[in-house]
């Protein structure tokens, strides 16, 4: 038993990693494209390209990972989405730490440049006090976009986990006797 719990969180942390390496490769080639200035339309369209050459890549992955998984276990649906749940978590953790390490050390202006912007385009619309307030919040940023990286792609991923069990394992007869 302990032993299939350990190969359980072993192939799903690798598996993890894995998804985690694909969306860093992404953050990481959209933010070289970002520093290109005049890029225009074909800037744009390339990392269009790109976000859905990821998003494609992951949902791949995730299937391809948990049909090895449901392989392994029999086609149980609900190890399977267990597999693709902790799938989830692993890597969106993982991508939330290093989009939290990017934006802190790698790139520490990210945020000052996006609310200089900010307060420079709404610095005519908005009171001084409710300017001053959006920028206050400058500095919960990076815990902010922590916590919505976390959330949206567990989120994200949960949903694909979901899809994808029941695609491999076929869906729930509500008939049969558990």
């Amino acid at each position: 038993m302990a032993d299939n719990k350990n190969k359980f969180m072993n192939e799903a942390g690798k598996g993890g990693l894995i998804l985690a390496s694909v969306v860093i490769a992404y953050m990481l080639i959209g933010g070289l494209l970002g520093k290109i200035q005049n890029g225009g339309f074909a800037l744009s369209l390339l990392k269009f390209i790109l976000w859905g050459g990821k998003l494609f890549l992951c949902i791949w992955l995730m299937f391809r990972l948990m049909r090895k998984e449901a392989g392994r276990n029999g086609g149980d649906r609900s190890k399977t989405f267990r597999f693709g749940v902790m799938l989830a978590l692993l890597s969106a953790v993982v991508v939330a730490g290093f989009n939290l390490f990017y934006v802190t050390v790698i790139a520490p202006d990210t945020f000052k440049q996006a609310f200089d912007t900010m307060a420079q385009a709404y610095s005519g619309i908005l009171p001084s006090d409710q300017l001053d307030a959006m920028m206050n919040m400058e500095s919960s940023m990076p815990t902010i976009s922590f916590f919505a990286n976390l959330v949206w792609c567990f989120l994200f991923g949960t949903i694909v986990s979901s899809i994808a069990s029941n695609q491999i394992c076929g869906p729930k007869n509500p008939f049969d006797e558990e």
